[in-house]
């Protein structure tokens, strides 16, 4: 009588999980890196509402707000990865925590142009001890 193979050799399950140890080895950092992008792009939504406070000032006094305060904002907005978000004298700071990277902040840059304003996005401090990569910035962020 002949045996019929059945299952898998230890050889075909080996290389089963070599291919899954490979893909997870490039998948993960990439969702890392995802969910950093998610966590920064979170700082520019709270950011909106200062952005608008700013704007507003600006066409009814002419000059930038000093504060939250002057910018209408009641106190320091924060979220799941947003340790705060600080208006200085028109520039808008965004800083965020641990998701991201501890003390790593942008900025928010207003600039008067034809009766609109135009916002230049850029890491605050790129030579800090803690700075945000790169790849975690939005598009319009990166230099």
């Amino acid at each position: 009588m002949k045996r019929v193979q059945q299952g898998f050799t230890l050889i075909e399950l080996m290389i089963v999980v070599a291919i899954i140890g490979i893909l997870a080895a490039i998948a993960i950092p990439a969702y890392q890196d995802y969910t950093k992008r998610a966590h920064v792009s979170e700082g520019l939504q709270l950011a909106g509402a200062a952005k608008t406070g700013v704007a507003e000032y600006y066409s009814s006094n002419g000059v930038w707000p000093a504060n939250n305060t002057s910018a209408g904002l009641a106190d320091s907005p924060s979220g799941n990865a947003v340790s705060s978000v600080v208006v200085t004298d028109g520039v808008i700071t965004i800083t965020y925590n641990e998701k991201v990277a501890v003390s790593a902040a942008i900025t928010l840059t207003p600039d008067p142009v034809s009766g609109s304003i135009k916002w230049t996005c850029a890491e605050a401090s790129p030579t800090a001890t803690n700075p945000m990569e790169t790849n975690w910035l939005p598009s319009n962020c990166r230099s």
